[in-house]
């Protein structure tokens, strides 16, 4: 019994001491939550903070937000049998495209305010992280301005006083310009507190804040120029649309941005040009991350950290791939036959001579030979390779009477007249109408699909960057608005470089600037990297392009380089071998064009989908805010 009280008399003692007043257990403080206080005392913290902000960045088109963005607007077909409705539709709903995160930029504000406040911080580390955070909400901003046009500027963390009355709350669409103001403004106003790093990649830069301010500036002169040309798409306030009288400024701006870019101000950016080949250096600025100068800001990802995409598994070429995967990006004809010859003249793919007989081709890559190198780089076509072996592309073959003899899967078999034993009659890489995952246009995507072995692989991923800002298109941009400002000759030079690159070697002069050659220089440089919906839009030419109208041949192989072409419907190019022991051309290929059997839809670009629907229940809850035109 003496043993047992004094161990009785400890539990007591520990119990009593473990037991705290309710007052007191309502004020211990939580260990899994830091205060604002001590988020901001550590530069580490603040940075893992500022990284989930830099995470929830919007891209239009991106590697980690899957494919079927690339797989629109007619530059490609979709071969997975679940997107086929993207060549199915005749328009696109009112709601496509739309965003409208005010959570993030509560959060991107409240950052601010607390970054702004904290004691611990050095001023260094402050004065940066401060500049990336509003670098990063005015690129949410610019975002929200492509899609939606004039939006609510919130510009400070909003708190709700509980009084039954929200209506302090709610605040209007700024006009559509004040926005792309606000954009161009922020940019400029955070960069020189930005490192002048081209080395820095992730982490936004000076580089980046300059190169946003020419695209931004960019677009609003251009919807200030060409708005003109569609007077339906507008508002009294001016939620959309921006005054023509604007645009000469915005175009100064933008080329300035740029000029200051080029000189060097903000570090040693270039054209990449590592390696003799040029449809490979090509390839390569979008998969090569050791010292890349021509990436200024990159969405990155990082095998080690868990955080890899699965584009690759997505879109690579699927015979022979990692588990099978992949082949749902199929880049259209309309687009291959975009790239130019080398002599900087617009020519369809030659399948027919001069008097309309079909051109018998030695092998499958003749065809496509003595064009702009960045065909190669951004398609894999019918002879080339990847990963080291040759991709499998071919339809079947073609009898003397002209019919076609043809499998239904991959590396089919059957046997020819005239011969007793089963051989290969398509290739494993397709094309097979209507099969998901082949070639159903006759190429598949080059652009960002990783070569690396694994990264064709769910179990591996890729991490390869998406790029969001390059120096090339800072050199397009310089073009562009060069032009509008009537120094054509000025445009060339900015131009030249690029299309030297890709071996057009003949430079253009200002008379060979117009318009037409600025839409176009755009469109072959910068496909598959997000742009052609907002250049599209921002130029006033996405109804127009995109028309509803279904595509003939004609349609085709017309007005290649023009501006306003009409690009509804993906068509496809599929090549056959000729069996005709009784023909000189035996044994060699021919080409046919086709439109994918799924394709039965045609682009429809209506006045109402320049601007994205804001939601009825945002408008409910907010009555400032006015309806989109033409919806």
């Amino acid at each position: 019994m003496k043993k047992i009280l004094p161990i009785l008399f400890a539990i007591a003692l520990l119990y009593t001491a473990g037991c705290t007043k309710d007052s007191d257990f309502l004020n211990v403080q939580p260990t899994s939550i830091l205060t604002n206080e001590q988020a901001f005392s550590d530069p580490a913290q603040v940075l893992s903070i500022l990284a989930d902000l830099y995470n929830r960045q919007l891209d239009f088109s991106g590697l980690d937000n899957g494919w079927a963005s690339f797989a629109d607007f007619s530059e490609s077909f979709p071969s997975e049998n679940g997107s086929a409705h993207i060549v199915q539709r005749n328009e696109w709903g009112f709601d496509a495209w739309n965003t409208w995160d005010y959570g993030y930029i509560r959060d991107l504000n409240l950052f601010i305010e607390r970054a702004t406040v904290a004691k611990a911080l050095s001023d260094a580390d402050k004065t940066r992280f401060l500049a990336e955070a509003r670098f990063l909400r005015a690129s949410y901003y610019f975002e929200m301005v492509k899609r939606m046009g004039g939006v609510p500027l919130i510009t400070e963390s909003l708190l709700y006083d509980f009084s039954g009355d929200p209506t302090y709350l709610q605040h209007p669409r700024a006009k559509e310009h004040e926005i792309y103001d606000f954009v161009i403004s922020e940019a400029e106003a955070v960069k020189n507190n930005l490192p002048e790093n081209p080395n820095e990649k992730s982490r936004v830069t000076k580089g980046a804040a300059l190169a946003m301010i020419t695209r931004a500036a960019l677009y609003a002169g251009s919807i200030a120029k060409y708005g003109a040309t569609t007077p339906q798409v507008t508002l009294p306030g001016l939620e959309v649309s921006i005054p023509a009288s604007m645009a000469t400024g915005y175009y100064t701006k933008a080329l300035n941005a740029a000029k200051e870019l080029i000189s060097g101000s903000a570090g040693s950016y270039a054209l990449y040009n590592k390696k003799p080949e040029l449809a490979e250096n090509f390839a390569s600025i979008f998969l090569d991350k050791g010292n890349n100068p021509e990436s200024i800001w990159v969405e990155d990802f990082k095998l080690k950290s868990g955080r890899v995409q699965g584009f690759t598994v997505s879109t690579q070429p699927r015979y022979g791939a990692e588990e099978e995967e992949g082949g749902r990006i199929n880049p259209s004809l309309n687009l291959v036959e975009s790239f130019e010859k080398l002599d900087n003249t617009y020519a369809p793919v030659p399948i027919t001579d001069a008097a309309g007989n079909p051109i018998f081709y030695n092998n499958l890559s003749e065809i496509f030979a003595g064009r702009d190198a960045r065909l190669h780089g951004t398609v894999i076509l019918p002879g080339s390779s990847f990963k080291g072996r040759p991709v499998d592309i071919w339809a079947g073959y073609q009898l003397a009477d002209g019919n076609i003899i043809t499998g239904d899967d991959r590396g089919a078999q059957k046997t020819l007249p005239g011969q007793t034993a089963p051989v290969q009659v398509v290739g494993f890489d397709g094309p097979v109408s209507s099969k998901e995952f082949t070639a159903q246009s006759g190429f598949y995507l080059r652009k960002y699909v990783d070569p690396t072995p694994g990264a064709g692989s769910r179990g591996t991923n890729s991490e390869v960057p998406f790029i969001r800002y390059r120096y090339a298109e800072v050199l397009l941009n310089a073009a562009e608005a060069a032009f509008e400002l009537g120094q054509a000759d000025a445009a060339a030079g900015y131009m030249n470089p690029v299309r030297a690159r890709a071996g057009l070697t003949i430079p253009l002069t200002a008379a060979d600037i117009s318009f037409d050659r600025i839409v176009h220089e755009r469109r072959v440089e910068l496909a598959f990297e997000g742009h052609i919906l907002f250049d599209m839009k921002r130029w006033r030419l996405a109804h127009i392009v995109w028309d509803g109208n279904k595509m003939t041949v004609a349609d085709l192989l017309g007005n290649i380089g023009s501006a306003t072409k009409r690009n509804t419907q993906p068509y496809g190019l599929w090549p056959y071998r000729l069996h005709d022991a009784a023909s000189v051309n035996n044994g060699k290929w021919v080409f046919r064009i086709v439109l994918p059997a799924l394709v039965t839809g045609a682009n429809r670009f209506r006045l109402g989908n320049y601007y994205s629907f804001i939601d009825d229940n945002i408008r409910a809850n907010n009555p400032k805010i006015v309806r989109q035109p033409n919806q």
